[in-house]
């Protein structure tokens, strides 16, 4: 008998808050997608610090999605993109 996977909850389809999808797509998509997408985003605009390549400096767009214009590191990031995502499309939304 063979078991049948489940899917990852990394490949669950999430909603991405508003300004958050104004970077990486509205939802609903897994979080890999979004990551993915992000740093695509950070990667095209140059964010990242060149001595520095844990540290994200967002520009006016990505400001606005993770709520600091501050240089942050990206595990910083990482937990602002994570309270964007919700499985419910309200939750969202905020």
């Amino acid at each position: 008998m063979s078991k049948e996977k489940k899917p990852s909850a990394f490949m669950k389809p999430v909603h991405v808050s508003a300004a958050l999808a104004e970077i990486v797509g509205h939802g609903p998509m897994p979080r890999t997608e979004v990551t993915k997408k992000l740093w695509d985003y950070i990667k095209k605009h140059k964010l990242q610090d060149a001595k520095k390549k844990r540290i994200i400096n967002p520009d006016t767009k990505l400001a606005a999605a993770l709520k600091t214009t501050k240089p942050l590191d990206m595990f910083e990031m990482t937990k602002i993109v994570a309270a964007q995502l919700s499985a419910e499309p309200q939750l969202a939304r905020r």
